[in-house]
């Protein structure tokens, strides 16, 4: 288990039961009392738990991992993912992203499409992100116009979120929406931790006539704090080749499996 897997393990036990002792992680992770401590210690430093004598409480409301933390986990089969979904992508279309690890790796994949690569100079494909590191990474690229939205930057997933960001896209049409999720559950739809991002991401997918969930199968069957959307306003899910994705296509939604 890497330390960036115990990180989420962590934060995810102490979301359940507010408090965990050293010796109560140790044995739920199986490994040291030592490394739990100096886990701990980390995560305190981070302010995304608070220290206490012989363990750690609950510090925040949303328990989740910073970006730069999470793109080492499960990276082959986002990329998978990614490039899967980026080959859905028709020139001259108009798509929204949000924030996360495989919506990033989807950005990175439709950036490097060769198709996608105009002599004129002009725009093959328009997209909208209230993610800073997607805009980020492809305001290089000449082949693509980037509209970003306005809003208050939170550091854990680099999105824009509140009012101004959802006064962008109430001006705008998307043919596609990717949206990357913390979970997805048949009941309970597409959810994210933050309340805020999910309000964002719910407005995307509004404004979208496909609806496209990008997500590994670690997600399927999870839940998260905030929910984005319904099962039913999922038009397709494209996750890895082997994930348990068969619920879903009984509930109407296209799978594509990377």
């Amino acid at each position: 288990m890497s330390r960036y897997e115990r990180w989420n393990g962590l934060l995810s036990l102490l979301a359940g039961r507010g408090r965990l002792s050293v010796e109560e992680a140790a044995t739920e992770l199986n490994v040291s009392a030592a490394t739990i401590r100096r886990d701990f210690d980390q995560l305190a430093q981070q302010q995304m738990l608070t220290r206490t004598r012989g363990g750690a409480v609950a510090h925040t409301v949303t328990y989740d991992l910073p970006l730069r933390y999470k793109s080492a986990r499960r990276a082959s089969e986002k990329q998978r993912i990614a490039a899967v979904a980026a080959d859905l992508v028709q020139p001259g279309a108009v798509v929204g992203i949000n924030g996360g690890t495989t919506t990033t790796e989807v950005a990175r994949a439709l950036a490097t499409r060769a198709d996608l690569h105009t002599e004129t100079g002009g725009f093959a494909v328009t997209v909208v992100t209230n993610a800073l590191n997607i805009a980020g990474e492809l305001v290089v690229r000449p082949h693509i116009k980037i509209v970003l939205s306005g809003g208050v930057a939170l550091p854990q997933s680099y999105e824009l979120v509140g009012p101004l960001a959802n006064g962008v896209f109430d001006q705008v049409t998307l043919d596609m929406a990717f949206l990357g999720v913390s979970g997805l559950d048949v009941e309970r739809g597409a959810t994210c931790a933050n309340e805020e991002e999910a309000s964002i991401n719910r407005q995307m997918s509004v404004r979208a006539e496909r609806v496209v969930v990008v997500a590994d199968g670690s997600k399927l069957g999870t839940r998260a704090f905030a929910r984005i959307c319904g099962i039913g306003e999922v038009d397709m899910l494209v996750t890895d080749a082997d994930a348990d994705a068969g619920p879903y296509e009984e509930a109407g939604v296209k799978v594509v499996r990377a």
